[in-house]
């Protein structure tokens, strides 16, 4: 076991890889921050239901 690395070096490759997928994270949502979505045709009116768990159409409302 002549290439253990010691505890300083372990944390030192961590903050490393930590620091690269931050800078990866950004990129893409700065590059998904750019992507405008056509408006929606023919959706539900209100809140989004799948992120309240429930689907209003003409009063009645369903579970999912």
């Amino acid at each position: 076991m002549a290439n253990q690395a010691t505890p300083e070096e372990v944390a030192a490759r961590i903050a490393e890889a930590a620091e690269r997928a931050k800078a990866e994270a950004e990129a893409r949502r700065a590059k998904e921050a750019k992507v405008q979505l056509p408006p929606e045709l023919g959706g539900p009116k209100g809140p989004e239901p799948t992120r309240y768990g429930d689907w209003e159409i003409k009063g009645i409302v369903s579970d999912f």
